[in-house]
């Protein structure tokens, strides 16, 4: 019987920033949103693929070719410019199968992206790094969205929990009902995202409505589940920095008995990400979250006394 297995494109250990402790954050690749500002671009697709990094490339310099050579596709083409000196045929890469352009680059401008992982060796890096967790740390699934995944991280929690794990995810809670719900036996603290409490703008931005995510924080409560769980919100500018919209996910809180809400401002460090995956970013030009707004949106979870944590200022 074949071992399942996840496919994830990055594992940071020692994060501080993703739940209690010290954490081995995992990130898996594969996510029903597609929002328009995200900083990992690279986990939503569900497949292995290369990145093109334009800061390592020696085409111009050097006058390499080789993975204009080596491509079957004919994908790679010389811009002559060294801003960017390759021109990349994007959809001819997604039937390419063996990677040639990565075999072929001696300066890691081509790298893969995502890579092939069993349970058992997720749980080998946890053995790892369990000596340097400390008390309160432990593993945190994050992506892309980690719920899309199923049956792996059903094995892989589930492993954790007979080791005694502290396990910990952020999600969209985008998926169904059973599923979000399952996983959750296996989850001691969590990240869940509300985009926007309004599903047709929500829907505008990352491609699905809220419903379901809604539905599923709201059964996740009624179910009893004992762990803790923080709200989340990242702040875009023209699209949920409303106080409108902040007063309807502070009642919906509420009326939840959730008193946890951490606001992120936007920032765009996700941007070259995006142009080595061969996108335009969408929010390029958009400026980083003010103080003020930021300050503005905590003052109105404040005011209901739920707690507003801002960016990493969280209470572990």
């Amino acid at each position: 019987m074949n071992e399942t297995k996840g496919l994830i494109f990055d594992i940071q250990s020692h994060s501080v920033h993703d739940g209690p402790g010290s954490r081995t954050l995992i990130f898996l690749k594969g996510c029903p949103l597609h929002c328009e500002w995200c900083a990992n671009p690279e986990g939503m697709e569900y497949r292995q693929r290369p990145l093109y990094r334009v800061t390592k490339c020696v085409h111009v310099k050097q006058k390499c070719v080789r993975c204009i050579e080596k491509c079957p596709y004919g994908a790679i083409k010389s811009s002559g410019e060294e801003e960017l000196p390759l021109i990349i045929d994007w959809d001819k890469c997604e039937k390419c199968t063996t990677m040639d352009c990565i075999k072929a680059c001696l300066n890691d401008a081509f790298v893969m992206c995502g890579k092939y992982y069993s349970v058992a060796d997720l749980m080998r890096i946890f053995t790892r790094d369990i000596n340097f967790w400390g008390r309160n740390g432990g593993v945190t699934f994050s992506g892309g969205e980690p719920l899309a995944q199923k049956e792996f991280i059903l094995e892989v929690l589930k492993q954790c929990k007979e080791k005694y794990i502290h396990t910990a995810i952020e999600t969209s809670a985008y998926t169904s009902r059973e599923h979000f719900l399952n996983v959750f036996k296996y989850i001691d603290f969590a990240f869940i995202d509300i985009k926007h409490m309004d599903s047709d703008k929500h829907k505008e931005k990352t491609g699905v409505g809220n419903e379901r995510i809604l539905e599923n924080i709201t059964d996740l409560i009624e179910s009893g589940w004992p762990g803790r769980l923080i709200i989340r919100m990242p702040v875009i500018e023209g699209f949920n920095d409303t106080d409108e919209n902040a007063i309807a996910t502070a009642e919906f809180m509420k009326n939840l008995g959730l008193r946890e809400m951490n606001i992120l401002p936007f920032h765009r460090l996700g941007e070259s990400k995006w142009r080595q995956l061969g996108k335009i970013y969408p929010y390029k030009d958009c400026e980083g979250t003010t103080d003020e707004v930021l300050g503005r949106i905590q003052d109105i979870y404040l005011d209901r006394d739920i707690l507003c944590y801002v960016s990493s200022d969280t209470p572990f």
